[in-house]
């Protein structure tokens, strides 16, 4: 279980991060996302110890971060933004050299490496040269660079995982590779991802947090954050016919909230996107009445608000951040200030 209560950072004059509070379960994946410069890496900088918060704190697994800073380091497994690697040295004598530093037994040393030189698709048969553990590190590309700040965040087999901007440099088919293998890691492994990628989050995380400007703006699960924040539903109706007789037969019905038009394909066909209350009746109430007014009804379609819709909603509608309350509550925008530049 990770707590953080009442965090703050701040630069001189730079807030870059104000009042930030948020906790994550046992075994749980949570997405901690924001756009660039929003607060993401001085939160797990905070949190690894690697700097102190200016106000609040935060414990792991019930130990305190500032009071018992080694023991909750020996806790967590951490990948920062940019892997702390030797260039001069092998894969293999690095990560050899790691778990070392992490208290891996001499004995266990050799199994530890092996297990995640294979964990982390470093050792790959089926691949030609897929075998890294010789290479000097300066020589590998970005992509397995980064496999091996993974490598080394997993060795010691952490209770705590953080993991700052993962799949930096990955090409498509490593991304995928690295996602199922932070999935599997759920239920054994706590793991706070950090990104600004959305597709990380909805595709590996069971819970989102979403941080701007130094402010947490929303947090709960993305399904919960779309009924929230959206309020209703979006329908696409694709209509052929007298687009004023459809339009004036579906504003007057109850539950409809907004519409919008456009031309179709020519031949008088048009697209209709409608705002609605989350009552399933409303579907049926507006096929009818395109129906009724004489046009032809080629298709009505449900259409969800993505995480992309939610994440811009939160961060890009400055009177809603300016208007909100200081003390953020679930899935509600809050006041902002600036972030540290390394953020």
């Amino acid at each position: 279980m990770i707590e953080v209560d009442h965090i703050s950072k701040r630069y001189g004059s730079k807030d870059a991060v104000i009042d930030v509070s948020f906790a994550v379960k046992d075994g749980e994946i949570l997405g901690f996302l924001g756009p660039n410069a929003a607060g993401k890496t001085t939160t797990m900088r905070i949190l690894t110890g690697y700097i102190p918060p200016t106000a609040g704190t935060a414990r792991i697994e019930g130990l305190d971060i500032l009071t018992q800073s080694l023991d909750t380091r020996r806790l967590i497994g951490y990948l920062p933004e940019n892997p702390p690697l030797y260039g001069e040295m092998t894969v293999e004598s690095y990560l050899h050299f790691v778990a070392k530093i992490k208290g891996i037994s001499s004995a266990d040393r050799p199994r530890k490496v092996e297990e995640i030189l294979v964990k982390c698709r470093l050792v790959d048969a089926s691949q030609e040269g897929g075998d890294y553990r010789r290479r000097l590190i300066k020589h590998l590309s970005k992509g397995y660079r980064q496999r091996v700040g993974l490598a080394q965040a997993l060795i010691h087999d952490p209770k705590i995982l953080i993991l700052d901007e993962p799949t930096v440099g990955l090409d498509p088919k490593q991304i995928i590779e690295v996602r199922e293998l932070i999935k599997n890691l759920a239920g054994t492994h706590t793991v706070i991802l950090s990104t600004h990628i959305l597709p990380e989050v909805s595709m590996t995380c069971h819970r989102v947090v979403i941080i701007n400007k130094g402010r947490i703006v929303a947090e709960d699960t993305p399904e919960n954050l779309t009924l929230q924040l959206h309020g209703g539903d979006r329908l696409i109706v694709e209509i052929k016919g007298q687009l004023e007789a459809v339009k004036s037969r579906i504003q007057a019905l109850p539950g409809v909230l907004e519409m919008a038009s456009k031309p179709l394909n020519g031949g008088g066909a048009h697209e209709l996107t409608l705002e609605v209350s989350t009552d399933r009746s409303v579907r049926n109430a507006v096929a009818r009445a395109v129906l009724e007014s004489g046009a032809e009804l080629w298709s009505l379609r449900p259409v969800s608000m993505s995480l992309e819709d939610i994440f811009l909603q939160l961060t890009t509608s400055e009177q809603e951040i300016e208007g909100a309350p200081e003390t953020p509550t679930t899935a509600t925008p809050a006041t902002d200030g600036a972030d540290a530049p390394e953020s």
